[in-house]
């Protein structure tokens, strides 16, 4: 449905697994989620990105390489953030080496400052944003707001993206119909989830998915 409405890339993840494991999900989640990530490769036409929540970016490559998925998202790549799970601390030298060990082309799509959490590092957000490309290997950042269907800031956006230059900048939270067209004058590309959904159910509505990807055109 996805597809058909316009959106050109999707991402598979655990959302529903609250209370989320810090770090390391259970086996059986990592199997279930390559079964239901290789059902959508063979279902779309669009890249298929993986995110296993809250923080297990080995589990994502995994699920990634296995299932034919393209990119992964990293809610803490590099630096350590204090969270409701506890302190997560990034490990972009385990997930860069094992990338490279699998041969892997798996995309690297990685948060600063995400959502839900409180980075530990009192640096600048554009010097470690900087640092998450140039050091961390990340292919493009991802800025939220401070919770899940919270906008991100917009001028953050722009420092953001500045800081990065070339690579990517995405908006990872808050957008919606009436504000995506003015966010993206402010970063490349954008990931929504609660806008497309029903309040009361949690299920992704034709209606909303077409307005969003019409008011992301104008």
């Amino acid at each position: 449905m996805l597809q058909e409405c316009g959106f050109t890339a999707v991402m598979i993840e655990n959302f529903h697994d609250a209370p989320f494991r810090a770090e390391q999900v259970d086996p059986e989640t990592i199997a279930a989620m390559a079964v239901i990530a290789r059902e959508v490769v063979d279902a779309v036409n669009v890249p298929v990105g993986i995110n296993v929540l809250r923080n297990d970016a080995l589990a994502a490559l995994g699920v990634a390489t296995a299932s034919g998925a393209d990119f992964l998202r990293v809610n803490v790549l590099c630096g350590e953030a204090a969270t409701d799970q506890g302190r997560i601390v990034g490990r972009a030298d385990e997930l860069m080496r094992r990338r490279a060990a699998l041969g892997s082309s798996v995309t690297i799509l990685a948060d600063v400052d995400v959502k839900h959490a409180t980075s530990l590092d009192t640096r600048p957000l554009a010097v470690r944003a900087r640092d998450l490309v140039a050091r961390g290997g990340a292919h493009a950042v991802l800025v939220t707001g401070d919770a899940t269907g919270h906008a991100a800031d917009l001028q953050t956006l722009d420092d953001v993206s500045r800081a990065v230059a070339p690579s990517p900048v995405l908006a990872a939270s808050g957008t919606d119909p009436e504000g995506i067209a003015e966010t993206l004058r402010h970063c490349h590309g954008a990931i929504v989830g609660t806008a497309l959904k029903d309040p009361e159910t949690g299920r992704l509505q034709r209606g909303q998915a077409l307005a969003f990807v019409a008011a992301a055109r104008t």
